[in-house]
C-alpha cells in the first residue's frame, strides 16, 4: 500500500515526441535569451542590428509555435504519473503553468509592443508581418520594458526548474528527470554511474 502523502503517475517516461518539444524549447528559449539585444528602441532597432533582431524575432515565434504543439498535446494526453509527495507533485503542478503563461506571454509582449511601437515583425526569412493594430507608442514602450523583466524571470524560472531535476535525480533517485531524458541519454548516465561505482 502506498503511502497517503504520495501521488502516483500512471506513466513513467514521455515519448520522443514530447522530449523533443521540451528541449527544443528549451534550447530556443536559451538562444532568444541570448539573441536579445536590450537597451533603447533607437539601439534596437538600428540598421545594425537587423540580423540580431529578426533572428530574436523569429525564435520567438517559434517558441509560440513549439508552445501551441506542447499545449495540444497536453490537453490531449494529459499528465505524466510519477510517484511523488503531494507538495512535490503541487510545487511542479505550479511550475509548469507558470513555465507555460511565461512562453506565451514573453514573446507576445514582445510581439504586440514592437507593432504598437509602429514596427512590423520581421522574420529572418524575410517574412514581414506589418501592425494589425494602430500605433500607441507609450503602451508599446511599456510593453518592451515587460518584456524584457518576464525574458529575466523565465530564465530564472527555468534554471530553478533544471536544478529541481538534477535534485531529483541524484538526491531523491526518483524517475523525474528520467522521464523527460532520451534513452541512449539514459543508457549513458547509467553506464557511467556503473563504472562509477565500480
Amino acid at each position: 500500500m502506498k503511502p497517503a502523502s504520495m501521488t502516483v503517475r500512471t506513466l513513467t517516461s514521455y515519448g520522443a515526441l514530447v522530449q523533443t518539444l521540451h528541449w527544443l524549447t528549451a534550447i530556443l528559449v536559451v538562444l532568444a535569451f541570448a539573441t536579445g539585444l536590450g537597451g533603447s528602441e533607437l539601439r534596437i532597432y538600428a540598421t545594425a542590428h537587423d540580423f540580431e533582431r529578426q533572428l530574436h524575432e523569429t525564435l520567438g515565434v517559434c517558441v509560440l509555435v513549439l508552445l501551441a504543439l506542447r499545449l495540444y498535446w497536453r490537453i490531449s494526453s494529459g499528465r505524466l504519473r510519477i510517484a511523488v509527495s503531494h507538495w512535490t507533485d503541487f510545487a511542479s503542478a505550479a511550475v509548469h503553468t507558470s513555465l507555460y503563461l511565461l512562453l506565451l506571454f514573453v514573446p507576445l509582449t514582445a510581439i504586440v509592443g514592437a507593432w504598437l511601437e509602429g514596427h512590423p515583425l520581421t522574420l529572418v526569412t524575410g517574412v514581414v508581418l506589418p501592425a494589425p493594430v494602430p500605433a500607441a507608442h507609450s503602451l508599446g514602450a511599456t510593453l518592451a520594458s515587460v518584456h524584457t523583466w518576464l525574458g529575466d524571470a523565465i530564465v530564472w524560472l527555468a534554471g530553478m526548474h533544471a536544478m529541481a531535476g538534477l535534485y531529483h535525480h541524484y538526491i531523491l533517485r526518483d524517475q523525474v528527470l528520467a522521464s523527460m531524458l532520451p534513452r541512449w541519454l539514459l543508457q549513458r548516465i547509467g553506464g557511467a554511474a556503473v563504472r562509477e561505482r565500480a
